[in-house]
């Protein structure tokens, strides 16, 4: 009985692997270099503010997932994503960063963050913060330097734009949440570029 063409096909392809049948692919995939962890981990997302209430004072906290590290071990997780739980006035849920290097009193402390890493990796789980770098809170320091003046040396961290000669905005882009991307500043009187709310100034990654 001559050999298909399925056949034909898969021993000119072991030949060429220099192999024999069946085994060419199973010695290629073992050759090959193991993929970075985080591709084929389970990650668990946690929004503090409302996942556990340790304090039971209406809100969540760090603490509160503390709590939950051994029945989020036993669901078979590889790390936990953390949404946004930094300093912020909270005009967007977190999103608005007004210091990256703390933790927002409302979930708890510095102490707590590093009591949660602790108690995580004794479990095996990592945890991982949403780092939000497009925008900050308009109330960040960098950004209170930047509207200060325009000849100020973080003036450029973020993206201001003069008005046109009628006082409207740059351009017509508009933010995500509606209304004009450009609020204008009357302290120098020029707009800064934000893409989600007036209180989310866009940094300058150009």
């Amino acid at each position: 009985m001559k050999p298909g063409k399925l056949e034909l096909v898969a021993a000119l392809a072991c030949l060429l692997l220099n192999a024999p049948p069946g085994v060419a692919v199973e010695e290629k995939l073992e050759k090959s270099a193991p993929m970075p962890w985080w591709k084929t981990a389970v990650i668990y997302e946690i929004y503090p503010r409302s996942f556990k209430d340790s304090d039971k004072n209406g809100t969540g906290d760090l603490r509160g997932i503390i709590e939950k590290l051994d029945y989020l071990q036993e669901l078979g997780i590889d790390a936990i994503w953390l949404t946004p739980c930094y300093p912020s006035p909270q005009v967007d849920f977190g999103y608005d960063i007004s210091d990256y290097c703390a933790i927002d009193p409302l979930y708890g402390s510095l102490a707590d963050y590093d009591s949660l890493v602790k108690e995580a990796r004794k479990r095996g789980i990592r945890i991982i913060m949403d780092l939000v770098l497009n925008h900050t809170s308009d109330k960040h320091r960098w950004f209170e330097e930047s509207r200060s003046s325009k000849e100020n040396p973080k003036r450029d961290w973020y993206i201001w734009k003069p008005l046109k000669e009628d006082g409207s905005p740059p351009n017509n882009w508009v933010a995500l949440f509606g209304g004009s991307a450009w609020t204008k500043d009357e302290k120098t009187g020029e707009s800064y570029y934000h893409f989600f709310y007036p209180e989310q100034p866009d940094l300058n990654w150009r």
